[in-house]
């Protein structure tokens, strides 16, 4: 069984903190109290804040040294970061603080595997948590009260959070008994069809796992890639570098394809949707698109489409981190189509945009032996599409 590591700054926090720690070992798990202060040592930590400050790659002088909260507090998320990330006996991370806690601690949390109990309770828990939970399991519990004394509100609070994290600690869950290989793939509603069939085709020897390309569905694929959770992606639906290049809602991060790269991971991509930038209703999408060519997805998402010129930015952008990838890899390109909208008689359909695609893709293409750029004459969404990226998969996992 591992152990609770309740994080938080000892200098303001050490009550709450400590109470927490006693609550873990009342329910029956080990814990350790690890202090993030940026002012130096607060009392009643196991682990010092500067011990923890050490791990900042320049050094706890990087860290304590500094005059400026705001600096400190990055500088120690970075330290806590790389300490985290040292130690071999965690069974959940427990965190309670403020704005500036809170981001500290998640941070490093984001940082962990997918699966490794993480609970934060903050007084932040009750609005927007995207920015600290991003892809992660991460679970947030509103503090109610600030998280500045103990009393009969914050006692009960922080008492259910730190049996949570022990109960998470004492329990962990068992792998799971199916030993198919798991395997990451993108979709969006316009390359579904696509999906479908690969799935349809995989699905019997393969666990699949799928993500929608909304932005942290692809940072949650590769998320478990880092994770070490996948056996190789299907990243059909790229849909999100084109609203990260434009402007739209649904962004990938300047990391996209970044866990492939690192991890060598087998790959199979293509080029789904990237004939879209996405925004909200129409009433929102920004002045500076409003003449472009709109389609209305439903009331809540408006697709414009993408011209030659950014298709050639968004074709650059893939291939140059395609070819860095030192894995086995296979980028199918769909010559007749690539989303259900961008089909020949279909609101999207565009020849010139699409060529400037395919055109950046294969100027920027270099070859190597672990990698193949594959044209099918097909749309993406056909039978002949989904045989060729299933053919492709069992090519590089045979």
């Amino acid at each position: 069984m591992g152990k609770v590591y309740v994080v938080g700054t000892c200098d303001t926090k050490g009550a709450e903190l400590n109470y927490a720690k006693d609550v873990v070992f009342s329910a029956g798990a080990d814990a350790l109290l690890i202090d993030v202060g940026t002012l130096g040592d607060g009392a009643g930590a196991d682990i010092r804040a500067r011990d923890v400050a050490e791990f900042h790659p320049e050094g706890a002088v990087a860290v304590l040294g500094q005059t400026d909260r705001g600096t400190a507090v990055s500088a120690m998320a970075k330290a806590l970061t790389a300490f985290l990330k040292s130690r071999d006996d965690i069974g959940a991370v427990l965190g309670l603080g403020g704005t500036g806690n809170t981001a500290l601690v998640t941070e490093a949390m984001r940082a962990l595997p997918i699966g490794l109990p993480k609970l934060m309770v903050s007084t932040v828990a009750s609005g927007n948590v995207a920015p600290y939970v991003g892809p992660n399991d991460i679970t947030m519990m509103y503090s109610v009260v600030d998280v500045a004394g103990l009393n009969a509100i914050s006692r009960k609070v922080i008492g259910n959070a730190a049996n949570a994290a022990a109960g998470m600690a004492r329990n962990p869950v068992r792998a799971s008994t199916d030993d198919r290989p798991g395997i990451g793939m993108t979709m969006f509603g316009v390359t579904t069809p696509c999906v479908t069939q690969v799935r349809e085709m995989l699905g019997k020897t393969h666990e699949i796992y799928v993500f929608h390309a909304t932005g942290v569905g692809g940072q949650s694929m590769e998320k478990l890639a880092d994770s070490g959770l996948l056996q190789g992606v299907i990243d059909v639906t790229t849909t999100e570098v084109p609203d990260l290049l434009v402007g739209g809602v649904f962004p990938a991060t300047e990391d996209r394809f970044g866990a492939i790269i690192r991890t060598g991971l087998p790959y199979v991509g293509s080029v789904g949707a990237v004939d879209m930038v996405n925004f909200g209703a129409q009433e929102t999408v920004p002045t500076l698109f409003r003449d472009r060519r709109l389609h209305v997805h439903n009331a809540q998402v408006t697709l414009m489409r993408t011209t030659p010129e950014e298709n050639s930015r968004i074709g650059a952008f893939i291939v140059e981190r395609l070819n860095r990838m030192r894995g086995r890899v296979r980028f199918l390109l769909p010559l007749q189509g690539v989303s259900a909208i961008d089909a020949a008689g279909q609101p999207f359909h565009d020849p010139e945009a699409d060529a400037a695609l395919l055109s950046a893709v294969r100027t920027g293409w270099r070859d190597a032996p672990n990698r193949r750029l594959i044209e099918i004459d097909a749309h993406i969404n056909s039978p002949e599409f989904a045989a060729a990226l299933v053919a492709s998969f069992h090519d590089i996992h045979a």
